[in-house]
């Protein structure tokens, strides 16, 4: 047994030394994708993260938070449509896009709950409307369980957090990687571009969005430096459910938006969501997957801006020209 041992190791060393694709430097990273809207800001000790706070600034705020190794490029298309309307804020979680990895190295919902609160009060919120997609999803409704009084309306799109019943969910093959310590140290380097592909092949069913482009910035963000192995730490934390208890704190309106044919979180997924939150309406794409907002932006967009125009303005927002922004925790991308 000891020699089976050995060469599955010595195997996975060689495949280590063919296959490994390195890190990008993160200047290069943000040559390429901070935009001119893109800030760089401390929002806690350590944690610098990339923001863009866009549209009209005067509107109702609406912050939204990606999904599992996403990035806050995701919501462009909701940004271009929405963003004559609303003061939307767009930032990468840590060990995503140009955030790069926690200093604490914790990334459960809850831990990730505190990164959006942080960046809520940098940006001086006191009532909005939140959005999430997938892992994003998750995050939003947690926060919005633990701080109500902050929340005029909530939209998950596609969301995690569902509680499904004991022992329905498989362990999935990234954890049990995430938890093997030598496979673990390869994984956090073998990641080839056909890997992202295909990965992405199966989020989205409207394949017209799969172009070169946006495949590159997927797999090129996953390395920026600390970002392989702080994914591996997240996945080996586990799955944070987002119980009918918390659910129940919510008393928002609750828009839940859901592709039909999401393979990655299935629409039954929404019936959760919507049987534990009494204020919520639910609307299905047909032949849609798990990105609503990329796959059918302009529909998807409509439906957020008809349901954040019948919320009215959400009372006690700070004015932005009356609360300026602090200037020195602002740094605009190099």
């Amino acid at each position: 047994m000891a020699w089976i041992v050995a060469a599955l190791i010595a195997v996975a060393v060689v495949a280590w030394l063919v296959f490994r694709v390195p890190d990008i430097p993160v200047a290069t990273l943000r040559a390429k994708y901070a935009s001119p809207a893109s800030q760089f800001i401390e929002v806690m000790p350590g944690l610098t993260v990339h923001l863009r706070d866009e549209g009209k600034h005067d509107g109702v705020p609406l912050v939204l938070l990606h999904g599992s190794n996403a990035s806050l490029h995701t919501w462009e298309p909701w940004v271009a449509r929405l963003g004559d309307r609303f003061r939307i804020i767009s930032f990468d979680l840590p060990a995503h896009g140009l955030t790069g990895p926690a200093p604490d190295g914790q990334y459960s919902q809850s831990a990730y709950a505190k990164v959006l609160a942080a960046v809520v009060a940098n940006r001086r919120l006191t009532r909005f409307v939140l959005a999430g997609n997938s892992m994003g999803g998750g995050v939003a409704a947690r926060y919005a369980a633990d701080h109500p009084d902050r929340i005029a309306g909530l939209i998950l799109v596609d969301a995690s957090g569902a509680l499904y019943p004991e022992g329905a969910r498989d362990t999935p093959l990234a954890l049990r990687i995430a938890r093997a310590p030598i496979i673990r140290d390869i994984a956090s380097s073998i990641t080839p571009r056909s890997l992202i592909a295909a990965s992405f092949a199966g989020a989205v069913s409207n394949k017209a969005v799969m172009t070169p482009a946006m495949i590159d910035r997927y797999w090129e963000l996953l390395r920026y430096p600390g970002n392989r192995a702080a994914t591996l730490d997240r996945f080996a934390q586990g799955y944070s459910s987002v119980s009918p208890a918390d659910l129940a704190r919510i008393d928002a309106p609750v828009l839940i938006l859901w592709g039909r044919d999401d393979r990655f979180i299935p629409v039954a997924s929404a019936a959760y969501f919507a049987a534990n939150l009494p204020q919520s309406r639910t609307i299905i794409y047909d032949g849609i997957g798990h990105l609503p907002m990329e796959e059918m932006p302009d529909r998807s967009a409509a439906d957020v801006g008809g349901f954040i125009a019948g919320l009215g303005s959400p009372a006690g927002q700070t004015p932005p020209n009356s609360a300026p922004l602090p200037a020195p925790s602002a740094r605009p991308a190099r």
